[in-house]
């Protein structure tokens, strides 16, 4: 069941402010590096609104990741185990990310559970804050069906959790975080947030949350099972998941 027990109203914005998050969020996927005096010029506003707006979505320049990833200096770090790794087995990798999804009466945050080799998602949530409920909402979905060798994220509050890495470490799953500052040690999810933004949430301009959530499940489903990718041999996830 991928509908959120997180949701709640979000805090207000005019339409014309999140109209412009909107855009900054479109903009940032082709040009992660524009900070807020850039996207001030791209959109002819001032650059303390876009500062603001930036900040509530959780972004900032120089590397092509959300701001999600805010540590907590009490929680442990673990090491990076993926450096020359070749990946050539379903459940070998598995990944996490989260993204900020525009609505046009608020934001919500996204989630995925991903298989390296075969870009299969495991499972996914949607939430409206960055708690990480849904983050473990959507692990032990994934982790109800099969396991991972080692489970990669970034080092952001809601993967060095305790509730959230102790369960990795119950399943006998090694756990592999991203150096900070390296977005691209994740980059199949971050491939993954720009065909699901491109291709379904900014057509389609979802209106509620049931609706939002009802066609990623679509979606979803589409990119496993019919979506070809050229990356995989213009063969569908599913084909190298599901048959190995």
């Amino acid at each position: 069941m991928n509908r959120s027990s997180w949701y709640r109203e979000p805090a207000g914005e005019s339409a014309e402010n999140l109209e412009l998050m909107r855009k900054i969020d479109e903009q940032y996927l082709t040009t992660p590096f524009y900070g807020s005096r850039k996207m001030a010029e791209v959109f002819g506003v001032n650059r303390k609104r876009v500062q603001r707006l930036m900040r509530r979505m959780g972004l900032e320049a120089i590397y092509p990741k959300p701001r999600t990833t805010q540590r907590n200096v009490e929680h442990r770090i673990y090491p990076y185990l993926l450096r020359n790794v070749e990946v050539v087995r379903p459940d070998q990798v598995w990944s996490s990310d989260i993204t900020y999804v525009p609505m046009p009466t608020g934001f919500m945050y996204l989630t995925v559970i991903l298989d390296w080799y075969s870009r299969y998602v495991l499972s996914w949530r949607v939430s409206n804050t960055l708690d990480g409920g849904f983050c473990l909402e959507a692990l032990e979905e994934a982790l109800a069906g099969r396991r991972p060798e080692i489970f990669n994220s970034d080092q952001g509050v809601q993967y060095t959790s305790r509730a959230f890495t102790g369960r990795l470490e119950e399943a006998g799953v090694a756990i592999s975080m991203d150096g900070r500052g390296r977005a691209l040690d994740n980059v199949f999810v971050e491939r993954l947030w720009r065909t699901v933004k491109y291709e379904d949430i900014y057509p389609k301009a979802y209106a509620t949350v049931p609706a939002l959530e009802t066609g990623l499940s679509g979606y979803f489903d589409f990119y496993c099972h019919r979506r070809i990718h050229q990356s995989l041999g213009y063969r569908t996830p599913a084909e190298l998941y599901l048959v190995g």
